[in-house]
């Protein structure tokens, strides 16, 4: 259950960034308020998620799967875009959270 709540935790926080894109700087009032409601409910199933995991393991999940999900939202959405460097470090980073995860289930 405590990767449902970070999974859950990660969306809302995309939400929030995406939001705050779509601000325009601040200018416009819906997607900011949309920006700061996203960003405050994403830390309710963080902390659900802190419950049952190791600190370093769900906030490595939450940045790591976030910075993935908001480049292909990015690319996608606002069509910025794809190259080989940015596959690539995508790759590295999903590659260290599954290091960092597998070094937790050693110890």
């Amino acid at each position: 259950m405590p990767w449902v709540y970070l999974v859950l935790a990660v969306i809302l926080d995309v939400g929030g960034t995406v939001c705050m894109k779509l601000s325009d700087g601040y200018s416009k009032v819906v997607p900011t308020v949309g920006m700061v409601v996203l960003y405050g409910l994403s830390f309710v199933p963080l902390a659900l998620a802190l419950k049952a995991m190791p600190i370093g393991i769900a906030y490595a999940a939450w940045s790591a799967l976030g910075t993935a999900l908001i480049v292909a939202v990015g690319c996608v959405w606002f069509k910025e875009p794809v190259n080989t460097v940015k596959i690539v470090s995508l790759v590295l980073i999903v590659a260290g959270l599954v290091a960092l995860r597998l070094s937790d289930s050693l110890s």
